[in-house]
């Protein structure tokens, strides 16, 4: 049972804490909207590499397998979900600069909670590679045919309360970021470099 839960538990920050575009987007959002929309947007996240982790505990390296010959084009429709958002959110911020609009905390800046949550669930989904990285890092192994259902659930809690933990707490690096740069100056600049930081990872996806 321990080995499982330290096993979930280094599985889950192994694949959240490595910063790409989901986390560079959801520090961004956070920032232009509400410490409550981040938090749900990592959860988004979070529930995505829970149902990643639950997949490999199920089907193993052979659904890993399964997944490869479909891993080029998942990429390029993730990187395309990327490149919207980012020319997005570059054209949102551009149009309230110059209109002079800032954004506050009674009128938080779309998406609210719920679409942040699809919104992050759908791009984690896009990332074919969680659930290769699960499998091949746990359920790959010679003992993953002997791992109790029990045991199995306990893996996939600790490695979606892993993910959780690390993506609030960057949806907490967020608030404090949008708390700090209150000017609608301060928010473009932040956005313009969230979008190009996001639009740089994306392209790198497909290359």
């Amino acid at each position: 049972m321990t080995a499982a839960l330290v096993a979930g538990l280094v599985a889950g920050y192994g694949i959240a804490v490595p910063v790409g575009a989901v986390a560079t987007y959801l520090v961004s959002l956070t920032a232009r909207t509400s410490l409550r929309t981040g938090v749900c947007a990592a959860l988004g996240v979070a529930v995505a590499d829970g149902l990643y982790a639950l997949i490999a505990t199920v089907g193993g390296s052979a659904v890993a397998a399964v997944l490869r010959p479909v891993l080029t084009p998942l990429r390029v429709v993730s990187a395309l979900v990327l490149l919207a958002l980012a020319v997005r959110g570059a054209v949102t911020a551009v149009r309230q600069y110059r209109a002079h609009r800032l954004s506050t905390r009674s009128v938080p800046t779309p998406p609210g909670p719920g679409r942040a949550f699809a919104t992050l669930l759908g791009i984690t989904l896009l990332n074919p590679t969680t659930v290769i990285y699960f499998a091949a890092l746990v359920l790959g192994s010679d003992t993953a045919h002997s791992v109790r259902p029990l045991e199995q659930g306990v893996f996939v809690l600790a490695a979606f309360l892993a993910s959780a933990s690390w993506q609030v707490l960057l949806a907490g690096g967020g608030a404090l970021l949008g708390r700090a740069l209150t000017g609608h100056r301060g928010r473009l600049v932040t956005a313009l470099v969230s979008s190009a930081v996001m639009t740089a990872l994306a392209v790198r996806m497909v290359t």
